[in-house]
């Protein structure tokens, strides 16, 4: 690809200041690094994987209405993020937060602990133990 056939098709990175690095073709025949705006291509597959997160978080959102899974499990699957990873960011074992996926165990969670998470989840403790609408 030459550097004038870059993809710029504005989507996701409207109204911020991220952009794509590509790479392509100068008119000396090197290689180069071209900013984009975007490809509608990768742009339509954010979208549909984006959709399936969505649908996913609002299944889970609904068990935490239903009191059959905790805010920590909704969080989590808001920030693309699974147990593993949870455990990474935290410190927290696995088993430990799978514990706390139950609703009666993250109920008794100390501060210290909500923190760990919410800063994890790049949210206050508020926002961790308030069930969005």
């Amino acid at each position: 690809m030459k550097v004038d056939e870059v993809p710029q098709d504005l989507k996701y990175f409207e109204n911020t200041v991220m952009r794509d690095v590509a790479y392509a073709v100068d008119e000396n025949g090197k290689y180069t690094s071209v900013i984009s705006d975007g490809w509608s291509v990768k742009n339509d597959a954010l979208e549909l994987t984006m959709e399936g997160i969505y649908e996913e978080c609002e299944e889970i959102r609904q068990r935490v209405l239903a009191g059959k899974t905790s805010l920590l499990e909704y969080y989590a699957a808001r920030n693309i993020m699974d147990v593993d990873l949870l455990s990474d960011y935290t410190g927290i074992s696995k088993r430990t937060i799978r514990k706390h996926f139950d609703p009666k165990a993250f109920a008794e969670l100390d501060r210290k602990t909500l923190e760990k998470y919410a800063d994890a989840l790049r949210i206050t403790v508020e926002q961790l133990t308030t069930i969005p609408e």
